[in-house]
């Protein structure tokens, strides 16, 4: 299904530079700081992140794997089986991806994976090691576009939400991002998506992409059930 105006702000993968919007929040003061050095709240990452490193392998490992392509195509996919149809992407705006690197850049947390052998769940590589880790851009995208699903089929937003929060564990489970790295995407993901309804433009393609998916929901194409049936159970297991 093709949403042919809604504007997935969160799909971001622009090239070149671009200024963030200022109706987006800052979430430089928005979000709490991340846990400092050697406090009970970085021992309570660290501890996260250890456990975590024995999903190596598993089911939800390869769930982890799936969701660290952020695409517009591959992300949409990844919320087709809690929508019950089959999802592609719209139209990008780069707004929100300079907003969240503005964030990295002013707390600049390394990743936990970084100066170990301990494995993640995808390719390691200078720039993955360089980009900073709070807070997690993945979900702050995932969260928004389970927002806007949610919003659109509220009769599926218990399952669209639900996939949105597996969406940012897979980060914890990659070993990409500590667990409050996720914490804080969620909430920025949340404050990103109430700005964004005080946009007109954002307003008329949310009303434009209503009327898409009423006439679609009657003949649409569903992904594969086997599928989402182990998509459904994986993560539905607590990954700690």
């Amino acid at each position: 299904m093709m949403l042919k105006r809604l504007a997935l702000s969160m799909m971001i993968l622009a090239a070149g530079p671009a200024r963030a919007d200022p109706l987006l929040p800052d979430g430089r003061t928005v979000l709490p700081p991340p846990p400092a050095p050697h406090s009970a709240a970085q021992a309570e990452d660290q501890e996260v992140f250890d456990r975590t490193r024995r999903l190596v392998g598993s089911a939800r490992w390869a769930m982890a794997r799936e969701d660290a392509e952020l695409a517009p195509a591959r992300l949409l996919a990844d919320f087709s089986c809690a929508a019950g149809m089959t999802l592609e992407p719209a139209r990008l705006q780069p707004q929100l991806e300079a907003r969240i690197t503005e964030e990295k850049q002013f707390w600049k947390r390394q990743r936990p994976f970084v100066d170990t052998d301990r494995p993640i769940c995808t390719d390691d590589s200078a720039h993955l090691r360089d980009s900073p880790a709070y807070p997690s851009g993945h979900t702050t995208h995932g969260w928004i576009v389970a927002g806007i699903l949610a919003e659109l089929m509220p009769d599926r937003a218990t399952d669209i939400l639900h996939r949105g929060r597996a969406f940012g564990e897979s980060r914890i489970v990659c070993g990409v991002h500590w667990k409050s790295d996720v914490q804080a995407g969620w909430l920025n993901g949340a404050a990103m998506f109430a700005a964004l309804q005080a946009d007109p433009g954002f307003q008329a393609d949310m009303a434009a992409a209503g009327h898409e998916i009423a006439a679609l929901r009657a003949h649409p194409a569903t992904p594969d059930p086997e599928r989402c049936a182990v998509e459904a159970r994986v993560a539905a297991q607590p990954i700690e």
